[in-house]
């Protein structure tokens, strides 16, 4: 039984890959700052059940503090760290660079520090599609070149996986950058489109829809996610990149109308420029994922989105 580190823990990807992790009967620390990027109460209730777990403990800590770290690191000796903390979004991290690259980088540095000190024997860094940019090849495959990120947010992931990689070679931690493309599901974080428009288009309220509604993204279900994630602690050795997304683009347009029928109502536009930071389309290779993980995504989008709803009316919506 293996003591799993997951920073982020109390988010959206980390709740879920928490209750997972102690489903297989592994030993769980979660470092969470419930900073207020979010509501804090919603991350709260992310991980109540995970920390009625004998084998689950919290650490409200912020990464950036060494000292913070050190503590939790010095109470029991930490296997695995799954690095999934950060501060997400390319339009919040436009308007606010320095904080992005003191949590995304310093932040990052200390987790990798501490790993070296403490003998760590794997460490998993959640990584972004972002960092491909407007690439005009698809799908992206892990061997593009990724020289020319579009958002501050993009830059600090890879970075990110720069600093990762400068980790393995002077001190031979194992080490594996997952880049998420767009993930959705049950307790999607409530600034992610996803979440946002289901939300508006239940309340009959505009949906601001950037661009021509021509823009794609690689929706990958939570479940999928996580999956690709416990696969690449299970193999984690040397240094690999891989991506972890559905492999299916969904036009933006096509998105709310799906979001539209799984609540029953026609979604309002409201149209509006193009945002800056925003790339045009997201379309994962996976087909290193599936050879050297076994990664298998299988969720349809509709499905995925059907679900995703009816968690919205079991959780988020007021009973009268």
């Amino acid at each position: 039984m293996a003591h799993v580190l997951v920073t982020g823990g109390a988010g959206f990807i980390g709740s879920h890959l928490v209750e997972r992790l102690l489903a297989m009967g592994e030993r769980v620390s979660i470092i969470d700052d419930f900073n207020d990027y979010y509501d804090p109460s919603i991350k709260r209730r992310n991980i109540e059940s995970a920390l009625a777990h004998t084998a689950c403990r919290l650490y409200e800590n912020d990464i950036r503090d060494a000292s913070a770290l050190q503590a939790a690191w010095s109470r029991e000796p930490v296997d695995i760290v799954v690095h999934l903390a950060a501060r997400a979004g390319v339009r919040p991290s436009i308007a606010e660079p320095e904080l992005y690259c003191e949590v995304n980088v310093t932040g990052t540095v200390r987790m990798l520090e501490a790993a070296r000190k403490h003998g760590c024997q794997k460490f998993i860094f959640a990584s972004s599609s972002s960092v491909y940019g407007n690439n005009r090849k698809t799908p992206f495959h892990e061997d593009d070149r990724v020289d020319h990120p579009i958002s501050p947010y993009a830059a600090t992931k890879k970075a990110g996986e720069e600093l990762c990689h400068t980790y393995h070679k002077l001190y031979d931690i194992p080490m594996t950058c997952l880049r998420f493309f767009t993930v959705y599901g049950p307790r999607c974080r409530p600034d992610l489109a996803v979440s946002k428009f289901t939300r508006l288009v239940d309340e009959d309220k505009p949906i601001p829809m950037f661009g021509d509604g021509s823009m794609q993204r690689d929706f990958t279900y939570i479940d999928d996610i996580i999956d690709g994630v416990v696969r690449s602690i299970e193999n984690c050795k040397d240094y690999h990149v891989y991506n972890l997304g559905e492999s299916k683009p969904i036009v933006l347009r096509d998105m709310i109308a799906t979001i539209g029928n799984a609540l029953g109502k026609t979604p309002k536009i409201d149209p509006q420029p193009e945002q800056p930071g925003d790339v045009k389309v997201t379309y994962a290779d996976v087909s290193r994922a599936r050879e050297e993980l076994g990664y298998d995504p299988t969720m349809p989008f509709a499905e995925g989105i059907e679900r995703y709803v009816a968690w919205y009316r079991d959780v988020c919506v007021p009973t009268s």
